[in-house]
């Protein structure tokens, strides 16, 4: 282990945990540390049975700390000593296989960072153990995402961020309630990314178009869950695109389907056709809007996903559709 003169920063340091998610308190504490010491080692620990795969929290580790060696460490190893009676012996030996002959430091919020240094023939080095710098913790992301959201990282955020879908037949006010309601929650809107790539051709969709729409649309999703404020409104999806693809071709390719199904959405709102037909270029179904409807609905029964039918007045669709979304955060924070 490497060691410093008198009043020079140490060489190498280390933080562990299982950034269950990562989260601001995370940030000040890896901040913290590589300020502290020349090289800074994060080990993002995890087993099978949590509710975050490792892997995916190693991933937004990497990415909010370019600059740290994040390693994984994936033993199946006790979390707590009264599992087992190795319990230090067992950590000692994961640890050492990452770093042979370091750390000098353990930077650490908990308790047991004592013990860890003591373990590595470390000095520990506490920080902000109290949580009174940054007043969050993991579970608590986990439990109440949406009250702790600004302890969130924007790459985290995805994860987190609940999703709905505006979905339903053409010239039933999609992308306007989709617009509005992303206002009035102060968030983002993924609009329909098909408009914009048939516009250059007079809305004339052809079957080549059907993929390009399919991936269009879920990398802008997924762009704009970084940007969301807790909601992230979607005018259409995936699903929506594999029924114009039957619509209007007879079939879709499967791998789309499979896009699909994987796609979630934590409610559907479901625009009704009694409203007035307005024609464009981009509109090709004035006198099937109800069978186009009745589709809709089987599908989404079918999936059994989540919906609210929303119809109306244009007040009254805003209103119904606010309602919704109001319930199904409620739901969640209880």
């Amino acid at each position: 282990m490497e060691t410093g003169t008198e009043g020079s920063r140490p060489a190498t340091g280390m933080t562990l945990g299982k950034f269950m998610p990562p989260h601001l308190g995370h940030q000040y504490l890896v901040d913290f540390g590589r300020n502290c010491v020349d090289r800074l080692t994060v080990l993002v620990c995890s087993i099978q049975a949590e509710p975050i795969p490792g892997e995916l929290r190693h991933r937004w580790m990497r990415e909010m700390f370019p600059d740290v060696n994040v390693v994984h460490v994936t033993d199946e190893n006790p979390q707590e000593p009264s599992e087992h009676p190795d319990f230090w012996r067992i950590w000692h030996d994961s640890i050492r296989r990452v770093l042979p002959t370091g750390p000098d430091v353990v930077f650490s919020s908990e308790q047991y960072g004592f013990k860890l240094a003591e373990v590595l023939g470390a000095r520990h080095i506490p920080v902000d153990c109290q949580r009174s710098l940054v007043p969050v913790s993991g579970s608590a992301v986990r439990q109440k995402p949406m009250e702790n959201w600004r302890f969130i990282p924007p790459c985290v955020r995805p994860h987190f961020v609940k999703r709905v879908c505006i979905f339903g037949p053409e010239s039933t006010g999609k992308s306007t309630l989709a617009r509005d309601l992303a206002t009035h929650y102060q968030t983002v809107c993924a609009e329909e990314y098909a408009r914009g790539l048939l516009d250059h051709k007079a809305g004339r969709c052809d079957p080549e178009d059907i993929p390009l729409i399919a991936r269009g649309q879920v990398a802008s999703e997924d762009a704009l869950a970084r940007q969301a404020n807790r909601l992230l409104f979607c005018d259409t999806d995936v699903l929506t695109t594999t029924i114009w693809s039957d619509v209007l071709f007879g079939g879709c390719p499967q791998w789309i389907k499979d896009l699909a199904e994987e796609r979630r959405y934590d409610l559907y709102l479901l625009t009704d056709v009694d409203v007035p037909w307005v024609d464009d270029a981009q509109r090709y179904l004035p006198h099937a809007r109800q069978e186009f409807m009745d589709r809709c609905v089987r599908e989404l029964e079918s999936r059994g996903r989540r919906y609210v039918r929303i119809g109306g007045s244009w007040t009254e669709r805003f209103e119904k559709a606010c309602r919704a979304v109001a319930g199904m955060l409620g739901e969640d924070d209880q």
